[in-house]
């Protein structure tokens, strides 16, 4: 999987700790774990994060160029603790206290971790944490009535804070080992972790954090909370993993870099595109143009173009050769509708899945959106494809037709919110072959990062810290993306189905659309839940991405005419909300990230089973039963027909008399989603 943000252990100023195991045997070699941190960094390797260390030479600007969060876990002059071996004392150098200080006001993260009797050590941790508003104090903190009678073991109170990201999401417990404590200066910082008020010094900071220019530091009272013996008590790793997200935000924030594209900077690509912009200004809306004159030597242009391209694009030679003589027939024949038939059947992305592959796309299209006017379109889209993506299609999520794609360059036409590249787009006589589907992953995940962080800041969402990290990572967001799309997509052809599970020929209430894609949803989340568990712990961000675009981009996306996607958000918000998983209180949103998986489950196991049962049901019958079900947690229009005691037909012979009693918008929005919606749109973040 990406990593995405680098951490370094600093491991060369003697170090009581060391992520490296057998250095961790050579220190301790009866009991290592008392000196190794390798489980708290293979948790972040585990995840987006990759870990090197710093054994060796001063920490220059040089030295942290490839860091993202520097770890300095515990200096120690070697008659007190056992060290890493080093050529360099556990006092950092002047110039070296001002290069950290660089580092974090530059953008980088800083996590200190201190020991009791700070002072006794000879290191001068605490002189670098004063450079951030913090001190580190000298003494040991005890608690006598807290934690098993053991009055070195320090159970801390924790505080998150009211709404906003919470860097405690899922962190209930912690137990501070012979600490210090700290004390903070004013300003921004945030004290996370305080002695309890049994203890020894009542209420005394143990954990702060706080931003430094571009950069954030996190300061920790004691060394030994994430050590291996530690790390699987109480919920120190999911503090652990928290800290880590929180410091590296920047980094996650960083723009992915774009690779080069020959074809798009070959000059015919920009005729190819001026050309075709030009003809579909020409363009009737059924494809046609009523006066062919000036069309031909738009069309003799890019078939030149065309010609030219395809040496970027051996693949598709025969796809190119047949575009190029369907453009010419459509010229023979008058300018009329188009029918790009041999062409579409020749274009075969599917076949072409490689990490990187580009390919060149030109055909006459419906405008998005539902439109049915039709247009030529030219694009040049590169398909992502990793080794981990092809291994899960290849051994769990078989899914032939499922094409990733993102864009390289179009013509104007594709400047608009639509994601997909579907057969059923192009124009032809017939009915389009059902190939392949693409879905651009990179569109999709840029408005999900848009949309849901502004909803996030105006709900004020406990939003966990790897959670942000999603919200603000091209690389990770695109990723989410392209695991949910291929189960979501597969979904529609498993489990308990009607005969057209794509439902694209069969007319049905709205409802029922939703209900379909709400399923494959909900399947796309179990599934991911599954992957965590089994040790893929990416899959959490897929989780993230199906719940946050259900509940804050979907209902207030697009109109209310049978906003199919929209009803589906609303189920799940309404059924989570209702079942206390989410809640709306002090005009803040809190999600109970414990148990929100178990909602979703529940309200998955509520779709499947109306599914299961509609087998045995009359169409109408089913229809009825699906309404039930949505109307138990939406509430449906005053001017429904389909509510029980108001349903004006008993005859089910015509299924057609049944649909035209839908109202357009049968289920409107909830004063909650009113009020986002409103609150959204001057911002532009809930686009259609």
């Amino acid at each position: 999987m990406s990593k995405v943000a680098r951490v370094l252990f600093d491991e060369a100023h003697r170090e009581a700790w060391t992520i490296r195991p057998e250095v961790a045997r050579a220190i301790q070699p009866s009991h290592p774990e008392d000196s190794s941190y390798a489980r708290a960094a293979a948790a972040l390797q585990a995840r987006d994060f990759a870990v090197a260390v710093h054994a060796g030479g001063p920490l220059t600007s040089e030295a942290l160029a490839g860091a993202d969060v520097l770890v300095i876990a515990h200096p120690s002059d070697p008659r007190w603790e056992r060290t890493v071996p080093s050529d360099h004392p556990p006092r950092l150098s002047d110039a070296e206290l001002d290069a950290v200080e660089a580092f974090v006001r530059g953008g980088g993260g800083l996590l200190l971790l201190a020991e009791e009797e700070q002072e006794k050590y000879d290191n001068n941790l605490a002189e670098l944490a004063a450079r951030f508003g913090v001190r580190v104090n000298s003494e040991t903190v005890s608690d006598y009535a807290r934690y098993r009678a053991a009055p070195s073991w320090v159970l801390a109170d924790l505080d998150g804070g009211a709404g906003g990201l919470d860097v405690l999401a899922g962190v209930r417990e912690a137990c501070f080992y012979r600490a210090t404590t700290l004390a903070v200066d004013g300003g921004p910082a945030r004290v996370l972790a305080r002695a309890s008020a049994s203890a020894s010094a009542p209420g005394a900071p143990l954990l702060a954090v706080r931003e430094h220019g571009a950069g954030r530091v996190a300061v920790i009272a004691d060394s030994d909370l994430f050590g291996d013996d530690c790390l699987a008590d109480g919920d120190h790793e999911a503090l652990w993993l928290n800290l880590l997200y929180w410091l590296a935000g920047p980094a996650f924030a960083q723009a992915e870099p774009r690779p080069a594209s020959p074809a798009a900077a070959d000059p015919h690509w920009a005729a190819l595109k001026e050309h075709t912009d030009a003809l579909r200004l020409l363009q009737e809306p059924d494809g046609s143009v009523r006066d062919g004159t000036g069309a031909g030597p738009h069309v003799d242009a890019m078939a030149a173009a065309i010609a030219a391209l395809a040496g970027h694009f051996p693949h598709q030679a025969d796809y190119l050769d047949a575009v190029i003589a369907d453009l010419r027939a459509w010229a023979g024949g008058g300018f009329a509708r188009p029918d790009f038939t041999r062409s579409l059947e020749l274009f075969r992305p599917e076949r072409d899945r490689r990490d990187g592959a580009e390919h060149l796309v030109v055909f006459p299209m419906y405008l998005q959106n539902a439109s049915r006017d039709t247009r030529f379109e030219a694009l040049i889209v590169r398909v992502p494809w990793p080794e981990w993506l092809a291994e899960l299609e290849r051994t769990r999520y078989d899914n032939a037709k499922f094409v990733p794609v993102t864009f390289v360059d179009t013509t104007a036409g594709y400047d608009s919110e639509c994601a997909v590249l579907f057969p059923e787009t192009v124009a032809v006589a017939g009915r389009p072959v059902n190939n392949f589907g693409g879905i651009f992953c990179d569109r999709e995940a840029a408005r999900f990062r848009r949309v849901v962080s502004r909803a996030a800041e105006l709900l004020k969402l406990n939003l966990p810290p790897d959670a942000a990290a999603l919200l603000a990572s091209e690389r990770l967001s695109l990723d989410a993306y392209m695991l949910w799309d291929l189960v979501h997509d597969r979904a529609h052809s498993h489990g308990d189905l009607p005969f057209d599970p794509f439902m694209i020929r069969q007319r049905s209430p709205y409802w029922m659309y939703s209900l379909e894609e709400l399923r494959c949803d909900l399947t796309a989340f179990g599934e991911a839940v599954r992957l965590e568990r089994e040790g893929l712990r990416f899959a959490r961000h897929v989780q993230y991405a199906i719940l946050f675009d259900r509940l804050f981009r979907f209902p207030i996306t697009g109109t209310r005419v049978r906003n199919y996607d929209g009803l589906g958000g609303q189920l799940l918000f309404a059924y989570l909300h209702k079942h206390g998983f989410v809640h709306w209180t002090d005009n803040r949103l809190t999600i109970e990230w414990e148990r929100v998986t178990d909602g979703v489950a529940a309200l998955r196991e509520a779709v499947e089973e109306l599914y299961r049962a509609g087998i045995d049901r009359s169409k109408v019958a089913h229809w009825v039963a699906a309404h039930e079900l949505v109307s138990t947690y939406v509430t449906p229009t005053t001017a429904s027909q389909w509510v029980r005691g108001s349903r004006p037909l008993s005859d089910e012979s015509d299924p057609r008399a049944w649909i035209d009693l839908v109202c357009e918008d049968e289920f409107p929005l909830s004063m909650f989603y009113l009020q986002l919606k409103a609150k959204m749109e001057p911002a532009g973040a809930a686009a259609a």
